[in-house]
């Protein structure tokens, strides 16, 4: 029975493996191995690449820089060629550059985040940068119009004069961008910005003053390079790509090199739902309303710059009228109420993977904690604390059977060694010595395994939670999404393992003894590079375990030792 729960903590320990193994081939941009349903949703649905069968004649797109419109039924690449005019638009929480060539929006700064994350003051002046068009990075929203000789996000559009700057005491601010006639076809951008808010509305009026109807279709897309994040670290890794929501597939993630292979799969016809780019921290989003016929994609546009969007069919227009569509274009950071609020769905950018059914109630009583003591770091401790508390008769069961395990081990040692030429009477004597003890040698595997889904949850809410960026917790830890600058928690946490396990009994095998020790240290030195805030919570876990683990060790009379195996 001994064996049999080794056995089952190895499988605990592959399983970790297999995990970090997965992350580490999502972070070298290569598909999940062991969990693919984690990195994309299958769809029966047309094959990636090609246009779905309401847009089939947007599915060629045009050489990237091409100057002037698109031919009659191709959709437009996806970079901008040689920028127009640069307005500058900003609220209280944005700051936007629009293109005139197309209207596009080629940037986007957000002043209540910071350009950097760790201890540097300077940096942090900087607001981040989230949508760019340079020489290093491409990032921009931009729209049009296909199915004919239509203005696209590479026509010429002039910005209709007003203000470009939310004034104090404003709410509303509009943007408007107006297009030259392109086949008797003019297209009219309009974008509000709210103080506040990170969604703009953006109207698209299409006005026909040609001398025949028109059935123009809408697009739009978000059109990103496929660099990961100077962020993402080998130990460690984040979704960095396209995304697709609707009401029957839910959320479904697109790799970039799915994209390159015309592999990807997701739902490409839809009535609800949005298309958005999305990475660490931040997103972005086209949403068009309910109801709306609309026509998803996700394609590569040149080496390297890959687009995401919707294509939207237009009723007719008659000769001499003008008809509009609605959208809204998000552009922020990923916080869990505010995207409620926008949309149902898009607070799944917000990625908790296979677990959110458990991490949004604990990011609810993260967030309800922090209410109350203003600091994201002492949340971190009291919700340890909290869920500790809630599981604590449960560890104690395991606790209480690990020490009399602890407690009967150097006669399990020595009898293994006498009886190492006779398996079958070892295991009697074992079973025999089990009963007399009353100890079950399950005991103190399955109340663990219990709460392994709680805690790999809380992992990822505070590895997703944009709260924690630049966060302060206390003296030199400035940022809890930053690595400890002095490396002190990593080396707790390193100690507190070690205690841990010295509070366990040790296996009778030499060589499972040895990786028992090993293990802990191997596993703090990824730590090492992990954000401040995770190893606070893990150091906060550690501390409580050791603190129970401890009070139920005396009781049953099982002394702290430190019964290192012999390393030869």
């Amino acid at each position: 029975m001994n064996d049999i729960r080794r056995s089952i903590l190895w499988v605990v320990f592959g399983l970790s493996m297999v995990l970090i193994w997965d992350k580490w081939q999502i972070h070298n941009g290569h598909k999940p191995t062991f969990f693919p349903g984690s990195a994309t949703v299958t769809s029966p649905a047309t094959p990636a690449g090609k246009a779905p069968a309401a847009a089939a004649d947007a599915s060629l797109p045009a050489a990237a820089g091409q100057p002037g419109v698109t031919a009659s039924g191709e959709t437009p690449a996806g970079a901008p060629s040689a920028v127009a005019q640069r307005v500058e638009v900003s609220t209280d929480v944005l700051k936007l550059v629009f293109n005139t060539e197309g209207g596009s929006v080629i940037g986007a700064q957000l002043f209540k985040h910071a350009e950097a994350t760790g201890s540097s003051k300077d940096q942090q002046k900087q607001p981040f940068t989230l949508l760019t068009q340079d020489a290093n990075r491409t990032y921009v929203a931009q729209t049009g119009l296909i199915g004919g000789t239509f203005p696209t996000h590479k026509t010429a559009m002039t910005l209709v004069p007003g203000n470009t700057t939310l004034a104090e005491g404003q709410n509303e601010l509009q943007v408007r961008f107006e297009s030259a006639e392109v086949g008797g076809v003019k297209l009219v951008k309009t974008y509000t910005l709210t103080r506040g808010r990170y969604d703009i509305g953006v109207q698209h009026e299409v006005v026909n003053n040609s001398g025949q109807p028109v059935n123009p279709q809408l697009y739009l897309q978000l059109v990103r390079d496929g660099n990961k994040l100077s962020s993402e670290t080998p130990f460690y890794s984040t979704f960095t790509g396209p995304a697709v929501y609707t009401e029957a597939q839910k959320y479904q993630k697109i790799e970039f090199a799915d994209i390159e292979k015309n592999k990807a799969s997701f739902e490409k016809t839809a009535t609800n739902g949005y298309v958005a780019m999305v990475q660490h921290y931040f997103a972005s989003a086209w949403l068009l309303a309910d109801g709306v016929a609309r026509d998803n994609f996700a394609r590569r546009i040149d080496n390297n710059l890959y687009a995401v969007g919707a294509i939207t069919t237009l009723p007719a227009v008659a000769p001499g009228q003008s008809q509009s569509v609605q959208s809204r274009l998000f552009i922020g950071p990923q916080e869990e109420k505010v995207l409620e609020l926008i949309t149902p769905g898009l607070e799944l950018v917000k990625d908790y993977g296979w677990l959110t059914i458990l991490a949004k109630p604990l990011y609810w009583l993260l967030e309800k904690i922090h209410g109350f003591v203003a600091n994201w770091g002492w949340s971190i401790v009291l919700l340890v604390v909290l869920i500790k508390a809630a599981f604590y008769w449960l560890n104690a069961s395991a606790y209480r059977s690990m020490a009399k395990m602890k407690k009967i081990n150097p006669r399990i040692m020595e009898m293994r060694e006498r009886l190492k030429g006779n398996p079958q009477q070892m295991q009697q004597e074992m079973m025999k010595m089990y009963r007399e003890e009353k100890v079950n040698p399950l005991g103190g595997c399955f109340p663990i395994l219990i709460q392994i889904p709680v805690f790999i949850a809380l992992y990822w809410v505070l590895l997703s939670s944009v709260e924690m960026r630049n966060a302060p917790w206390m003296a030199w830890i400035t940022d809890l999404s930053s690595p400890d600058p002095f490396y002190i928690l990593p080396l707790v946490m390193a100690v507190t393992t070690m205690i841990q396990t010295a509070l366990n009994p040790l296996p009778p095998d030499p060589l499972q003894a040895k990786l028992m020790w090993m293990m802990p240290l191997m596993f703090s030195v990824m730590f090492f590079f992990f954000p401040a805030g995770l190893v606070l919570y893990w150091i906060t876990n550690n501390v409580l375990t050791i603190a129970q683990q401890s009070f139920i060790n005396k009781r049953l009379g099982v002394p702290l030792k430190f019964n290192l195996p012999k390393f030869k």
